[in-house]
């Protein structure tokens, strides 16, 4: 099993871990899928219990379609089965919180089967939020929702030697937090020892210890997130404390959220400091909205009044349909342009799915399909030495400029040794 082997590595004093790509966009994953099949090394695509779940979640994607479309392309592109890891995060009450607690933790438990059945195998339990009318949940209470969820896993599950779970969820908000950065509060070691040590418990009242043993990391916060414009970079120091009381768990490592845009640096200080998982998410898409930006740029002085005009038009998609950023991006109407457009919590990525902007991209790249871009005109707007490309296309164009995240997270996880 990769997730074991990685584990048991990272524990002895290895510096290797996993990326965990977090997006349903069809550009990132089939970036990233080709990176792998390039580099020859695993890979972790994760789903989250908002964005897809039995109801459809905000992308109106299934468990069991997603794992078969991300598979199909993996399948086309000749990647080992294998090699490909499908993750589900923050599987657990929060899309139902507005439910009561009962209500919720029945969907949950729906949505782990569905999860678990569609052949997801690196499963988040997290059963921390509050539902309707309850103040937050305790230890022993999250722990004790968990295990249920863990028994649907465990149930339900096609192959038990192939899934893992994470526990915890001392994280940054999904997507970065909303406003500025101040102080972040680095995971306490009681805290540590009282999300595991419950959670054992927990699982041994409800009879799951062989379910115990598939625990390979705890989900921590390790003093890393990012805001609509600041990043706050790891501290070894700052989390001293913690990644020495890891060490009382001999096969339990952490897991990072929210590592977009740590320094390369920060990244593989994580991985050294036992964090076996760096999730990143909004990273990638801002990645992609870059190429497709400037990709719009270069359309504009190639097509002039016959260009798709996709940036004018995903800004006018975004305000007909304010939903996904309007309790988000504050202060002034040039503020908020300037937020949507540029920030890093990157908001945009829920709209390049939209018909209109899809139609919009697809134009753009039918567009430029039809020239031969100038390799002049490529330097100005992607910075690339004219004389080191060749017959680039849009499309290459966005999957390099993606490829380039993808990229420093495995050399920061110990693959480029």
């Amino acid at each position: 099993m990769i997730i074991r082997d990685i584990l048991n590595k990272n524990k002895s004093g290895v510096a290797i871990g996993l990326p965990s790509f977090c997006s349903s966009n069809m550009f990132v994953i089939d970036a990233a899928l080709d990176y792998v099949l390039q580099k020859d090394v695993p890979i972790v695509i994760e789903a989250t219990c908002n964005q897809i779940n039995q109801f459809g979640g905000y992308t109106g994607i299934l468990p069991k379609d997603f794992s078969k479309k991300v598979r199909s392309i993996a399948t086309e592109k000749g990647i080992e089965h294998s090699k490909l890891i499908l993750g589900g995060d923050h599987l657990g009450p929060n899309p139902w919180k507005h439910l009561s607690a009962s209500k919720a933790m029945k969907n949950a438990q729906v949505m782990v089967k569905d999860y678990v059945q569609a052949g997801f195998t690196k499963i988040h339990l997290d059963a921390s939020m509050a539902c309707k009318g309850e103040n937050t949940p305790s230890f022993e209470e999250v722990a004790r929702r968990t295990s249920e969820l863990c028994m649907v896993a465990e149930k339900y599950a096609p192959d038990l030697d192939s899934i893992c779970y994470v526990i915890g969820t001392e994280v940054p908000i999904p997507g970065g937090e909303t406003e500025t950065i101040d102080t972040l509060q680095v995971t306490s070691p009681d805290r540590l020892d009282r999300t595991i040590e419950t959670h054992i418990q927990a699982f041994k009242e409800k009879n799951l210890q062989a379910a115990l043993s598939r625990i390979v990391s705890v989900v921590v916060q390790p003093g890393v997130d990012f805001s609509h414009t600041a990043v706050t970079q790891y501290s070894k120091s700052s989390a001293k404390k913690l990644v020495d009381q890891l060490s009382k768990y001999k096969d339990i490592a952490f897991e990072a959220h929210s590592t977009d845009y740590q320094q390369t640096t920060g990244l593989a200080n994580l991985v050294a400091d036992h964090h076996l998982f760096l999730k990143v998410g909004p990273e990638l898409t801002f990645a992609l909205r870059e190429a497709l930006f400037l990709l719009a740029k270069i359309e504009d002085e190639l097509f002039k009044d016959k260009a798709s005009n996709l940036i004018q038009v995903v800004f006018k998609t975004m305000d007909n349909n304010p939903k996904d950023w309007i309790n988000y991006y504050h202060g002034s109407i040039d503020e908020q342009q300037f937020l949507k457009h540029y920030s890093y919590s990157d908001r945009i990525r829920y709209y390049w799915d939209h018909p209109d902007v899809n139609s919009a991209i697809n134009k753009m790249i039918n567009n430029l399909d039809n020239v031969d871009i100038p390799e002049f005109v490529i330097s100005q707007f992607f910075g690339i030495a004219t004389n080191e490309q060749n017959n680039e296309t849009a499309r290459s164009l966005i999957k390099s400029r993606i490829q380039y995240v993808v990229d420093r997270y495995y050399n920061a996880c110990g693959f480029d040794r």
